[in-house]
C-alpha cells in the first residue's frame, strides 16, 4: 500500500513558524483556507523584494484583496460548512506584526473571525 499527499500550492515565501506550548490540531481540513506571511524566497526577490508578502494559495496578494478573495473560498465550500471556514495564518516569526493586524482588518470586513495560527512545538 502507498500513501502520498499532494500538494496543493507552491510555497514562494519563507515560513519560520513560532514556537508554542498549546497547540491544537485542525480536524477538517476542508474547512480551512491557509494564508502565508513571509518575505520571498531567494528566487522571487527580485521581482517582489525582501519586504514581507502575504501569499494566498499561488499568489502574491495585496491585503485590500483578500475580502474578495477569501470570500469566494467561502462561497466555493458547502453551505452548511461556510460558518465554519477557518483562516489558518502561517507567518513567519520574524514578521512584523502591522502586515498581520492588515490582514485581519481585511478579514473582519468579510466577517471572516475564525482565525488559527500556525506553529510549532516547543
Amino acid at each position: 500500500m502507498t500513501a502520498t499527499t499532494i500538494k496543493d500550492e507552491e510555497l514562494k515565501i519563507i515560513v519560520r513558524k513560532p514556537q508554542a506550548t498549546e497547540l491544537e490540531k485542525l480536524e477538517k481540513k476542508e474547512l480551512v483556507v491557509h494564508v502565508n506571511i513571509g518575505v520571498p524566497t531567494r528566487s522571487y526577490q527580485r521581482l517582489y523584494g525582501t519586504e514581507p508578502h502575504i501569499q494566498v494559495n499561488d499568489a502574491f496578494v495585496d491585503p485590500k484583496d483578500i475580502p474578495s478573495l477569501i470570500s469566494s473560498h467561502r462561497e466555493a465550500m458547502n453551505e452548511s460548512d461556510q460558518a465554519k471556514m477557518i483562516v489558518n495564518i502561517k507567518a513567519d516569526r520574524e514578521c512584523p506584526m502591522g502586515i498581520i493586524t492588515d490582514l485581519k482588518q481585511s478579514l473582519r470586513k468579510i466577517a471572516a473571525l475564525k482565525i488559527n495560527y500556525a506553529a510549532n512545538n516547543k
